[in-house]
Order: C-alpha cells, then sequence, then structure tokens
C-alpha cells in the first residue's frame, strides 16, 4: 500500500450547503507554509437541451488577514436585505404562484374601491323634509 504524501492544497476541513441549483463548499486549505485559508466555492447546475448537464464554477479564496472585514460586511448586507425585504423569498423563480403586481393597475383599483366605499357611506339627505 502506498502511502499517501502531504498535498499543500488538500482540503483540512470542508463543509457543505446544497441550495436548489446551487452548491457552495466551504473549504479550509493550508497553505506551503502551513498557514490556514479559506475557499468558498459556488457550483450552479445548468441542463443542456439535448438534456445532458455542466456546471459552473466560481471560487472565492479568503486570508485570515481578510476574515474580520469580510464577515462585517456580509453581515452588514445581509442585514440590510433582511431589513429592507424580510426573510420572505419573493422571485418568480422560487414561487411558481408567483404574480408581478402591476402598480398602475393596483393604484386605479385601490382608487375604485375607496370611491365605492365612500358612496356607500354617503346618506343621502333632503333638506325639503327639515
Amino acid at each position: 500500500m502506498e502511502e499517501k504524501k502531504y498535498n499543500a492544497n488538500e482540503d483540512i476541513f470542508s463543509k457543505i450547503l446544497r441550495a436548489g441549483r446551487r452548491t457552495y463548499f466551504f473549504d479550509v486549505r493550508s497553505t506551503k507554509a502551513g498557514d490556514y485559508y479559506l475557499t468558498i466555492s459556488e457550483s450552479k447546475k445548468f441542463t443542456n437541451e439535448d438534456g445532458s448537464f455542466y456546471f459552473k464554477k466560481h471560487k472565492i479564496y479568503l486570508y485570515k488577514e481578510d476574515f474580520q472585514g469580510f464577515t462585517d460586511l456580509l453581515k452588514e448586507m445581509t442585514q440590510y436585505i433582511i431589513d429592507e425585504k424580510g426573510l420572505e423569498v419573493i422571485s418568480e423563480i422560487h414561487q411558481k404562484d408567483y404574480k408581478k403586481e402591476d402598480n398602475t393597475n393596483s393604484e386605479k383599483s385601490e382608487q375604485v374601491e375607496e370611491e365605492k366605499n365612500e358612496k356607500e357611506n354617503f346618506t343621502d339627505v333632503n333638506f325639503d323634509d327639515i
């Protein structure tokens, strides 16, 4: 049996996040000097017209000296999105029954509804009866 030689890029610790057609790989790797760094890889599955599929991959290398800044910005940006749009996913891709609202029709509908309510709440008073 052959002994496995140490590979400087060998994964030290790995986690996988599957998210629909995307898969994210978080891998701790070692430099030649023996220090650690993080790679974050995104792999997205695509289908050809003939039914075969292929993957597009993107990778980010993140070194210890950048961890704090990266973490701070990631936290700030994700919090901004949650504060502005909430946690609910609003996407035609993710929600098959999603219907895009047309603001002009929506505003007109609200105005018609308000006018209808005003007419229903209006009492016709004849001053000749007084």
